[in-house]
């Protein structure tokens, strides 16, 4: 990775009606109109405390999941190290419990986690209330675990050393004493909001690849869907602290950590899922797309980004209308059947005609004139509704919608893979390589490498303290861990104004009470 220096109703609109604002997508429901175009959205139509929640079904995962299903300068800053030998390298076991457990122990960020999800140094409710859950090596699924700090999270990981863990929400009391405490005394209070973009989700448009498969091409959706996703969330929304994540597969995964998004409750969280949500149906539904006219603010934005990557990502790389049969597809899309008919023919006459070949046609026989039923307007909104289909982003808007939903922890290992779930640089989302991740098999053998090749001098002066190098800074980790640091202090230097802010607002208030 380079680069790193409308409170809906149940029927909603395909996206935000033309002329709604996020604010609306808020405030009005999924019927609302605006007068003006304001991008952003109120702060206090995010800020209202959630609501009682059911837990009848809190024992049973609530994850989907994805796929298969040290920090500082100073050796010790991750706690203290366990005496755990590191396993020799191997190109392909990448679930060997020895291999995590050196991984757990030498390379993952734990300080930086706790800081990341306790908002301050100092452990507060935010963190020692917060739900983890972890898969162990036999399968089993172990949910409410929760910890005083860091080091005891790592302590227990270590123990148990489970294939993953994943991050849960911010109960109203600790999750390990569920049981002893009343449903309405339990409940979830906070969580960074989140969103999931799955490529088995593209698998009716992508012709490279299929099922868990991923290649460079197909990887373009994810990061037209992060550039996309991302600007609405900053731009109609205001939130700031947005941190995506490579889930170790085939997509990634967006944390919204302003301190706005995590008080969210279910309703909002809908509104918003709804808001981004334009594709609708499986692979095997009709027409995914039908856009309202004139396009929302937020659609013509994205056509802009949408257009830009068209040509390349789907008609090149894809080509998904070269065959007679996927050009059916193609057909059924568009709206004139005088129009249908004679491409058609022109198709059949000159087989193997490219995808490109077959869009231009489309502009190519409307414009002969001979075709006095074609509505332009109709053939234009149809060729933008197929743009939007074939590339707009595909979220599993479930994993956004519920407040105590689990996600998998960034970087974690895939057990699949071995790939680690680093974080993606959202301003430079083209230059991340999925394919070049590093597994937690490298890594282990880079750390090798680079012991063996700053193996200390026997006759060197003895006497010099030698300050120890980290090992995650031996490794291709660093930049991604380095990012994480760097994305980690903001959120945390945000939250500390901000609780200085309200003790000065508050001091303010009592001594006008007092005079």
């Amino acid at each position: 990775m380079s680069g790193f220096d409308h409170l809906p109703a149940e029927e909603l609109p395909d996206a935000p009606p033309a002329g709604a604002s996020a604010d609306e997508a808020l405030d009005n429901g999924s019927e609302a109109r605006m007068a003006d175009h304001s991008p952003r959205a109120k702060v206090e139509a995010l800020s209202s405390p959630p609501p009682a929640f059911d837990l009848d079904d809190q024992d049973t995962k609530a994850s989907k999941g994805d796929e298969d299903e040290d920090y500082g300068d100073s050796p010790d800053i991750d706690g203290p190290q366990l005496e755990v030998s590191l396993p020799p390298a191997k190109s392909s076991d990448y679930s060997d419990p020895e291999v995590m457990r050196a991984f757990y122990q030498r390379l993952f960020p734990w300080r930086l986690l706790f800081q990341w999800l306790n908002h301050s140094p100092i452990p507060s409710h935010d963190f020692t209330d917060r739900e983890f859950a972890f898969t162990r090596q036999n399968g089993a699924y172990l949910r409410y675990q929760s910890f005083p700090n860091f080091e005891t999270l790592r302590k227990e990981v270590l123990e148990f050393n489970p294939s993953r863990f994943e991050i849960g929400p911010v109960y109203s009391a600790n999750p390990r004493d569920r049981k002893s405490l009343r449903k309405a005394a339990f409940k979830p209070v906070a969580k960074e909001l989140v969103f999931d973009i799955d490529l088995t989700d593209y698998d009716d448009v992508r012709t490279c690849c299929d099922k868990a498969n991923i290649c460079n091409k197909c990887w373009q959706f994810v990061t037209v869907a992060i550039k996309i996703v991302d600007t609405a969330l900053r731009e109609d929304f205001g939130f700031k602290h947005i941190m995506w994540v490579y889930s170790g597969r085939r997509g990634a995964h967006a944390w919204v950590c302003d301190k706005r998004a995590r008080v969210m409750d279910d309703q909002k969280r809908r509104a918003i899922a709804s808001y981004l949500e334009v594709v609708r149906g499986g692979d095997k539904s009709g027409k995914k797309v039908n856009l309202r006219r004139p396009l929302h603010p937020h659609q013509v934005r994205s056509m802009d980004v949408l257009k830009d990557s068209f040509a390349q990502n789907i008609l090149r790389d894809q080509d998904p209308w070269r065959g007679s049969d996927q050009a059916e597809r193609l057909l059924d899309l568009l709206p004139d059947k005088n129009l249908i008919t004679e491409l058609r023919r022109t198709w059949q006459s000159l087989p193997g005609r490219s995808s490109t070949e077959k869009w231009n046609d489309i502009d190519t026989t409307a414009s002969k004139g001979t075709n006095k039923t074609l509505d332009t307007q109709k053939l234009r909104d149809a060729k933008q509704d197929i743009v939007f289909e074939y590339l707009y982003p595909r979220l599993d808007v479930e994993v956004s919608k519920h407040l105590n939903h689990l996600l998998k922890s960034p970087f974690v290992v895939h057990p699949g893979t071995g790939r680690v779930c680093v974080p993606i640089d959202a301003e430079r989302p083209e230059e991340f390589d999925p394919l070049s991740v590093p597994t937690v098999t490298e890594l282990i053998r880079e750390i090798d490498e680079w012991d063996l090749e700053h193996k200390p001098d026997e006759k060197e002066d003895s006497s010099i303290i030698e300050v120890k190098t980290p090992d995650f800074d031996k490794t291709s980790l660093k930049p991604y861990v380095e990012y994480f640091r760097r994305f980690v202090a903001m959120v945390v230097r945000e939250e500390t104004l901000n609780q200085v802010k309200v003790k000065r607002e508050r001091g303010a208030e009592h001594e006008a009470m007092e005079f």
